[in-house]
């Protein structure tokens, strides 16, 4: 750990003498008053409210700051952003990262918008961040803490909100990459504004032939006269043997976009947008370590069977509708979002480990859950004068949400081939729909003191619960309908005693309802162990609160301080039933507390300097089943995490230099994965990117070359999986 550190304050010592040497040049400033454009920000009240005196600790990431960073998915536009956590276990390959804030784990805990319709999937409150083109982004809203008050369940830990284009004029952009692992991206977009009416499409591709990233472990001990694997352990120091790999995890996606706006009238505005995406993953020749006596390569050995080397192919086609209308009547300004996030298709395929099942073919599984939501918003903003109160904005409304989602199994003759279907062997699904009404108040107490009232209650309700392991005793089994209702409370305050100086404290209740996933879905691993849904599950609920500062010192120098803590009830956590079976309930108690920081100064010849440093102290308080986890460290959650870097931009050039850090997370409830640089650990990491830029104008035509590196020092890390080692990239961007 001691030699780990030294490696980490090493290359920190190098990202800051390059960025010290770049100002060395030139700071020789003279401090004086700083004058800035505010930047407006609708997510933190759901109304135009500029981000200084937003009731809740906001950061934008916007159009600028994504093309600077080698941004080539969205979420990676938020991971120098203190309090936030962007987990991507497997890089461009993974088909499931996650974005939480505030420490408190779970994508099913931090609402996602796109354009403010929901982007969490009905299933099991996930999200598909592969098909956003980070091109197609206009900006990107963080909020942290309790939100629930005003967009209901997800938002315990906070609001990320994808804003996405759209033209004021003609724009063209052609755009094409390469990089490591032969990835390559394009990209095409044309836009335009005619009269009243504005239209954009574009479409994207993007493929991979990854690396490695699954290894093959095993408990069991290679015999005498067979060569080729190492010794190693399992997170937890118990001996194992490493006698393989599963071969490359190669990825691909591709995504279509069109949107058309049309300004009825000054005040009142229509637009239209459809998304459709597709991703999949698969894997090349797995590689077997074992040799034989003779030299040649074996696939098993005793109880260890060809079978352990292959991992199954998978993928998701997805569809988004969101139809938006604003329009004012007098002074009230009204908005209505109808929305469909559509998951047409959600499969993947799963070997079957019998020693039927080699490289060549044989049984497997195939499990496919499409889903559906809808949504329905609709909101009121009316500025009133009240006789004590005095003039004063209130914004009202209510929303309705509809999931659905089905679970099919099916067995598969051949696992190399998905069409290969023979019996279906297991299913199960279920409904929920969620009725909200919500209001906030907008109160004046002072000139430079701001009140916000606000309150929000969901009725939420599931139905046609089934699952169905068929042919086994006890199935099928259908569930009642349950009905239980969320009243989710808010407040804070915004105070703005001198200029350049804003203090703000809130305190709010949250609530997260049990997805589908949680409450019917039940699958059983290849070690033939049974994860059960429970069609019982009470939702989560989470009280917070948060007091911050930030403070202009100096021109171009800004410092931010915000302290919180979480209180999470009725956590949903899986019971250890006996050695073949765990089941989701709601046992138990959470706390997490911690401190944001942050910090940047920018110089007026281009450069800005930033610094952030989150603390999450999350932990278990209270679990009835299972008291020796009281007092560990919250699963998947980084204690510490800080950014440092510096962007620098003069005349056509541009560079971006960051360092990113994240401490130990664990795995296990009672944190026992403490070994590290092992397949299946959570690493601590530090790693730096790098990107370069120079624009280009030809003949009426402006164009970004572009070249990156990420893992600029080559860290070897696990994130379960092995994490991405040194990887560059390059791209052209022609704008006309």
């Amino acid at each position: 750990m001691r030699s780990s550190m030294k490696g980490v304050i090493s290359q920190l010592i190098v990202i800051i003498s390059s960025l010290i040497f770049c100002i060395s040049t030139g700071l020789a400033e003279e401090v004086q008053k700083e004058i800035t454009l505010e930047e407006i920000v609708v997510t933190s009240t759901r109304t135009e409210k500029e981000v200084t005196m937003a009731p809740a600790s906001t950061s934008v990431v916007t159009k600028q700051e994504i093309e600077m960073r080698n941004t080539q998915t969205v979420d990676e536009a938020l991971n120098d952003l203190p309090g936030v956590f962007d987990r991507r276990n497997k890089g461009l390959m993974d088909t499931q990262p996650l974005v939480t804030l505030r420490g408190i784990p779970g994508q099913q805990r931090t609402l996602i918008l796109l354009d403010g319709m929901v982007l969490n999937s009905a299933y099991d409150g996930t999200v598909t961040f592969q098909g956003l083109a980070p091109e197609d982004v206009e900006r990107i809203e963080v909020v942290r803490g309790p939100f629930s008050s005003l967009y209901g369940s997800y938002a315990m830990g906070g609001v990320v909100n994808i804003l996405t284009k759209m033209p004021e004029k003609r724009e063209v952009i052609l755009k094409g990459g390469y990089g490591s692992d032969n990835y390559w991206s394009t990209y095409a977009s044309y836009g335009d504004k005619i009269k009243d009416l504005s239209f954009f499409v574009s479409a994207g591709y993007r493929s991979t032939d990854g690396y490695i990233t699954n290894f093959d472990v095993q408990s069991r001990k290679p015999p005498a006269g067979i060569g080729g694997w190492s010794p190693t352990t399992d997170n937890m120091g118990n001996l194992r043997y490493l006698i393989g790999d599963t071969g490359k995890n190669g990825w691909f996606d591709y995504n279509v976009t069109a949107k058309i706006e049309y300004d009825i009238t000054e005040t009142s505005k229509l637009r239209f947008s459809y998304l459709r995406t597709e991703n999949g993953y698969n894997y090349g020749n797995p590689d077997t370590y074992l040799l034989n006596a003779s030299g040649k390569p074996i696939f098993n050995y005793g109880t260890v069977r060809e079978s352990s080397f292959l991992s199954g192919n998978g993928g998701k086609i997805q569809n988004i509708f969101n139809l938006a209308y604003e329009t004012q009547f007098s002074d009230i300004k009204v908005k209505l979002l109808l929305g469909c996030d559509q998951l047409e298709d959600n499969w993947y395929i799963t070997p079957g480990s019998a020693s039927t099942t080699k490289l060549s073919g044989g049984p497997g599984t195939l499990s496919s859950t499409p889903s559906v939501n809808y949504n329905a918003d609709l909101q009121f903003t009316a500025p009133l004068v009240l006789p004590i109160v005095g003039k004063h904005v209130l914004t009202w409304g209510g929303s309705y949400r509809y999931d659905s989602a089905n679970t099919q199994e099916h067995q598969l003759y051949n696992w190399k081939d998905e069409d290969s279907q023979t019996r279906l062997s297991y299913h199960s699904g279920g409904k929920d729909m969620n009725f909200a009404l919500f209001a906030q108040d907008e109160i004046p107490i002072l000139k430079n003191l701001t009140a916000y009232i606000g309150f929000r209650e969901d009725w939420w309700m599931v139905f046609d619960g089934y699952a169905n392991s068929v042919g086994l005793p006890g199935y099928p089994q259908d569930y009642s309908s349950r009905t239980t209702s969320s009243f989710s409370p808010k407040g804070a305050l915004v105070y703005n005693p001198f200029e350049g100086t804003v203090l703000r404290t809130s305190a709010g209740k949250a609530f997260g309802a049990p997805t589908i996933y949680n409450l019917f879905r039940t699958w059983t691993t290849s070690t033939g162990v049974t994860y059960l849904g429970n069609p019982n599950l009470k939702p989560e609920t989470s009280w917070s609160w948060d007091i911050g500062a930030e403070q202009r010192l100096w021109k171009g120098a800004l410092v931010k301080a915000t302290y919180f803590e979480n209180y999470v009830d009725d956590l949903i956590y899986r019971k250890t039933v006996d050695a073949q079976n765990q089941l989701y309930i709601n046992v138990g108690k959470a706390e997490i507390k911690g401190v944001e920081l942050a910090a940047e100064q920018k110089f007026d010849f281009g450069l800005r300097l930033f610094a952030n440093y989150t603390y999450n102290n999350s932990k278990v308080v209270k679990n009835s089943i299972k008291p020796e986890s009281e007092g560990k460290q919250l699963t998947l959650t980084p204690k510490e995490m800080f950014n440092i870097g510096g962007e620098w931009a003069m005349g056509p050039f541009s560079a971006r230099l960051v360092g990113r850090y994240a401490s130990k997370r664990y795995n296990d409830d009672l944190n026992r994965d403490t070994v590290n640089h092992v397949y299946g650990s959570y690493d601590p990491y530090f790693i730096a990117d790098v990107k370069l830029s120079y624009k280009l104008t030809m003949f009426g035509i402006s164009g970004i070359a572009s070249f990156a590196v990420d893992n600029i020092f080559g860290r070897n890390y696990f994130s379960y999986y092995k994490a991405p080692g040194r990887q560059w990239f390059g791209d052209l961007t022609i704008k006309y």
